[in-house]
């Protein structure tokens, strides 16, 4: 008996398409103004098991694919990738085990209370968790921490960081 795979494993390989139609690699492939206006793809990138407030296609995080995540070195290279993306487009970079602030920071427009982006990133670091990849999720935290009390002072609210930190805690 063959265990077939999950739409969202195929689509994390590279073999399916989400629900717009589009490639993990169409994704990828997404410039910084196209992150930012559309807004049906972080759930296909970064699912967890809850559905989407906010898109009622989005796949469900299954504990299938999470054994799967975690088994699978390859998947998990695939989410560094998107990792990448989304730190990119933060004007954040993954050097080693650290993430940092790149060169494009000084234009971190997302430094504002409540910016949607901030649910993103709490998103992100949930996917990482359930991923396998807690070191990632601890690394983002750390630097997001530091970005709090820096130049996210008074805009990165206390309750963000409350939810970060659970979401990096798994």
């Amino acid at each position: 008996m063959t265990r077939s795979v999950s739409p969202l494993i195929a689509f994390y390989r590279g073999d399916a398409v989400d629900a717009a139609g589009r490639t993990i690699t169409d994704i990828w492939s997404f410039d910084h103004r196209r992150l930012e206006m559309v807004h049906d793809f972080i759930q296909w990138l970064f699912p967890l098991p809850d559905p989407s407030r906010f898109n009622p296609d989005a796949p469900l995080l299954t504990a299938a694919d999470k054994a799967a995540f975690r088994a699978d070195p390859h998947l998990q290279d695939r989410v560094r990738r998107s990792l990448d993306l989304m730190l990119d487009f933060l004007g954040l970079k993954r050097e080693g085990g650290v993430i940092m602030r790149g060169a494009a920071f000084a234009h971190a427009y997302w430094l504002e209370p409540a910016n949607h982006n901030h649910l993103r990133l709490t998103r992100i670091m949930l996917f990482l968790g359930h991923a396998g990849l807690q070191a990632e999720a601890a690394a983002l935290l750390a630097c997001l921490e530091d970005i709090a009390a820096h130049e996210g002072a008074g805009k990165i609210l206390p309750r963000t960081l409350d939810f970060w930190r659970a979401s990096a805690s798994g």
